[in-house]
């Protein structure tokens, strides 16, 4: 069955950086988007970014275009999201999924900016 594995959140000052990765298996990693998404206190799900199955080609919301990169290793069946000068609006717990926003998601890993 499809896993996905969250890891890498923490406590981080604003203007800080973290890595964020998702193992997948239970599926053919390299035939799938991914996409990253959030749920912030209180709030509704988020898209983030998005990542084709060859890594060539990504997309981000706006709130974060310029600070985040996604990417992929697809031999290691691993999914990156870096992020740096972090905000505390940043803070929410992190998933990453397969294909888009509804499907199958990890159990998700905190990142929380606060100084």
């Amino acid at each position: 069955q499809v896993q996905l594995v969250e890891s890498g959140g923490n406590l981080v000052q604003p203007g800080g950086s973290l890595r964020l990765s998702c193992a997948a298996s239970g599926f053919t990693f390299s035939d799938w988007g991914m996409v990253w998404v959030r749920q912030a206190p209180g709030k509704g799900l988020e898209w983030v970014s998005g990542i084709n199955s060859g890594g060539r080609s990504t997309g981000y919301a706006d709130f974060v275009k310029g600070r985040f990169t996604i990417s992929r290793d697809n031999a290691k069946n691993v999914l990156y999201l870096q992020m740096d000068s972090l905000k505390p609006e940043d803070t929410a717990i992190y998933y990453c999924a397969r294909g888009n926003a509804s499907g199958p998601r990890g159990q998700g890993t905190q990142v929380t900016v606060s100084s």
